[in-house]
């Protein structure tokens, strides 16, 4: 499942000069019996397998570098995974993943050998493959030089505690929407104020839940401007 999604893109590129490394590890190499069986029935007659502790305890401690490496048990029922995790796991030498299966992991891995139990949203998939993809690209973005220009993680969504602000390319007129006058002023102080409160409108109006921890830069940058007509192909207004 991990080979294809690390070998193209910009993850292949960082594995290639060295900036990432990424190990995938097979649970049953870490088991004792001859079946190699890394689950069992759980307790109380539930339905379901859920994973033993031992293979789990083995493994991580096999592989852990050093005691501040970050256990990180995927899981739905954990702390939701944002941007503000992935920028601080990025200067984690080692960042250790535990790909859940089943019907769950035995909680005494939750409580004695995980650092973090960490869900990528509110809905169950049948593993914590796909989430662990998702975080090592997540994380990935900011150690430095995987990103070609680093002010592209800096003006990424979630970064500053907004949605990003609008973009556009050629061609200025395009069937008749056309992009805002104000990207072709020259004024960047002006520009970048616009954009700012672009983003701000994008995410009042799509994640309002983001501003209860976003701080506005100044009163400038929070000055009146028009909602967007309805109706298709219309733009922003600007001051």
């Amino acid at each position: 499942m991990f080979r294809d999604v690390f070998s193209v893109g910009v993850l292949k590129k960082a594995r290639d000069i060295g900036l990432i490394d990424v190990k995938v590890h097979n649970l049953r190499d870490f088991t004792e019996d001859k079946h190699c069986q890394v689950d069992d029935r759980p307790f109380g007659g539930d339905p379901g397998m859920v994973l033993k502790p031992d293979p789990l305890f083995r493994a991580v401690e096999t592989i852990k570098a050093g005691p501040g490496t970050p256990v990180v048990l995927l899981s739905p029922q954990g702390q939701k995974f944002d941007s503000r995790q992935a920028e601080v796991w990025a200067r984690s030498p080692q960042i250790i993943l535990i790909c859940g299966r089943y019907e769950g992991v035995d909680e005494r891995v939750n409580e004695f050998l995980a650092t973090d139990e960490i869900s990528v949203g509110d809905y169950v998939l049948t593993g914590g493959e796909l989430p662990a993809m998702l975080i090592v690209d997540a994380v990935s973005r900011f150690v430095p030089r995987v990103v070609g220009k680093e002010e592209s993680v800096r003006s990424d969504s979630f970064y500053g505690g907004l949605l990003g602000h609008p973009q556009y390319t050629r061609p200025r007129d395009y069937r008749g929407m056309k992009v805002p006058e104000i990207l072709f002023s020259g004024d960047h102080k002006k520009i970048d104020a616009w954009r700012r409160r672009m983003a701000h409108e994008k995410t009042r109006r799509l994640r309002p839940d983001l501003l209860r921890n976003h701080a506005v830069d100044s009163p400038e940058d929070e000055r009146p401007y028009k909602k967007r007509p309805a109706g298709k192909g219309k733009n922003h207004e600007h001051d």
